[in-house]
């Protein structure tokens, strides 16, 4: 087994391979991350792990709060995710790599990474200014019958599309041409696709590609038939990702 120590940037969110994450960093402990990371040159990898949070806040009290309007915010770089910060996060996230980090005249960074590889969390460490983890990488497996998975999970995924955008009351767009590669339509569905965060969690922690396509097809068409017999949703594009503000 061949681990690593990263950086750990923990989200309300999933991260997938392949994925656009555009972050807008304010908090110090990620704002040391930041500066962590711009002490490495630019022609080499600024990478650092992304990790869904399972029981905590993604930004940090900053004021006094519930049940005691006294009691001082948390500080420090597991503020928000208890005593034992593992225990807090999901098991697996995404290596992600910031090709671009841009610091503002505050002191704070706008920063747009890609997900690039599955890691398996092993251990977290708070000593430091900003929390940082031992990764192992978890490379894709295809499994058996996933281009056809593939194939049919487009199909499905399109279908869900018109039905969103009908629900919506909105014109839907040409259509992108989409990608045939398995594990790129996998990860590229898992992320577009309005779903859980739990959801996308186990999409992200599939065994093999053809676990993940499986899936998906049955999420789409479930979610397809409940859309059918909706009047109407919310107005807010498919495929939009959220600058996440930490």
């Amino acid at each position: 087994m061949t681990t690593a120590r990263l950086p750990l940037f923990p989200l309300n969110s999933v991260l997938f391979p392949g994925l656009v994450l555009p972050l807008n960093v304010f908090e110090e402990r990620y704002r040391a991350l930041m500066r962590e990371l711009l002490k490495t040159d630019e022609s080499e990898p600024r990478r650092f792990a992304v990790v869904a949070i399972r029981d905590g806040h993604e930004v940090a009290p900053t004021s006094p709060g519930m049940p005691d309007p006294t009691a001082l915010p948390e500080r420090g770089p597991t503020a928000g995710f208890g005593a034992e910060p593992l225990e807090a996060f999901h098991t697996m996230g995404c290596i992600a790599d910031a090709a671009t980090i841009r610091e503002r005249a505050d002191g704070g960074f706008e920063v747009l990474a890609t997900g690039t590889v599955r890691v398996r969390i092993h251990s977290v460490d708070a000593t430091g200014p900003f929390l940082t983890a031992e990764v192992e990488e978890v490379p894709d497996v295809i499994g058996e019958g996933a281009g056809t998975l593939a194939e049919g999970v487009l199909r499905a995924f399109r279908t869900y599309q018109k039905r969103l955008a009908g629900a919506r009351e909105a014109t839907l767009s040409a259509p992108p041409d989409l990608p045939d590669d398995p594990s790129v339509v996998s990860y590229l569905v898992a992320a577009a696709a309005v779903l859980d965060t739990t959801v996308k969690q186990e999409l992200l922690e599939a065994p093999d590609v053809a676990a993940r396509l499986r899936h998906e097809l049955t999420l789409l068409r479930s979610e397809t038939a409940v859309i059918r017999h909706l009047p109407s949703l919310p107005a807010v594009e498919l495929t939009r990702a959220p600058t996440h503000p930490n």
